[in-house]
């Protein structure tokens, strides 16, 4: 079985079983007909321009680096925001910065950099956590670069041959990407970021991938939420208030397990509710409109679950 299917048998199956998070089915097909699906080319919602497209190398290294750093959701509200409001912004922007001004990290740059390097590229305190995490991460993907690819960010997508399901599943292997839970002792692959990769690297150009409708929707916690405002999942009520309380979710608790898995099994029935009312649209299409969608203030001013993890 290929990852993508995995992730979406193993979501499906958390999802039927779940008691804290649920879909409500019955709003699926009105929800699905009620979305402006957001059909553009433009690489993460909420990232910087992407770098000059004549350089491929580059290109890859840029959404590769930026992609292995993409988690830290529970601790954005700690960290030192630039001119942008959002922890990711913040984060995308100074990973451009450095591009922009210094090129991009060699593989064996990445193999040693400090947090101490990124939290001057990042300007946040060195101590932070997120940032020794952000290292740990990048010196595991500049391993990997110098181990199996001689150090080229292109010859990782190279070898997926065009399949980004194949870049997906190689990237899973990697500290770097890694992104598996356990819900009743079921082994429930996620891989947001490893995903969200090969979507970042088609969009900028890199390579068109001919399954890119393979991939699911890139599971983090804003687009459970977005869900949850909008009525298409329920969430206990004694969740809800620890999340209004701002309480962090344990990262593989039951219940961050299914607020993961559900959101993306809602996407699989609202691709599916298109599809049987004759409109074409993928999870990462779903995702981009629910993630943008989730900029708003109607969603922003409701407290949004959180965890603190390499995940999301």
């Amino acid at each position: 079985m290929v990852i993508t299917d995995e992730i979406r048998d193993a979501c499906a199956w958390v999802a039927a079983r779940a008691t804290k998070v649920r879909i409500a089915e019955s709003e699926i097909s009105q929800y699905a007909a009620s979305l402006v699906l957001d059909h553009s080319e433009a690489p993460s919602p909420g990232a910087t321009a992407p770098v000059a497209q004549t350089d491929r190398e580059a290109t890859a290294a840029f959404w590769l680096t930026l992609d292995a750093i993409n988690f830290g959701s529970g601790w954005f509200p700690t960290l030192r925001k630039r001119e942008h409001p959002t922890g990711y912004g913040t984060i995308a922007a100074g990973i451009r910065q450095r591009f922009d001004q210094q090129g991009p990290w060699q593989a064996a740059e990445l193999a040693e950099v400090s947090s101490e390097e990124l939290a001057t590229v990042l300007d946040q305190d060195p101590a932070h956590e997120l940032l020794q995490l952000f290292a740990a991460s990048l010196r595991d993907l500049g391993t990997q670069l110098l181990a199996g690819y001689d150090g080229s960010f292109a010859a990782v997508v190279d070898e997926a041959d065009g399949a980004a399901v194949a870049l997906v599943e190689r990237l899973a292997g990697w500290e770097a990407f890694a992104d598996v839970s356990l819900y009743d002792g079921r082994r429930v692959p996620f891989l947001k970021r490893a995903q969200i990769a090969a979507a970042d690297l088609s969009r900028a150009g890199v390579e068109r991938f001919s399954d890119i409708a393979a991939l699911t929707l890139f599971a983090d916690n804003l687009v459970p939420h977005v869900l949850r405002i909008d009525g298409v999942l329920e969430f206990d009520q004694d969740l809800v208030a620890r999340i209004k309380r701002g309480e962090l979710l344990i990262h593989d608790s039951p219940e961050e397990v299914e607020m993961r898995a559900c959101a993306v099994h809602a996407v699989e029935l609202i691709v599916a509710a298109l599809a049987a009312g004759g409109n074409t649209a993928t999870a990462m299409q779903i995702d981009e409109t629910l993630w943008n969608r989730g900029q708003g203030t109607d969603y922003k001013s409701v407290p949004r679950p959180r965890s603190r993890n390499t995940a999301y």
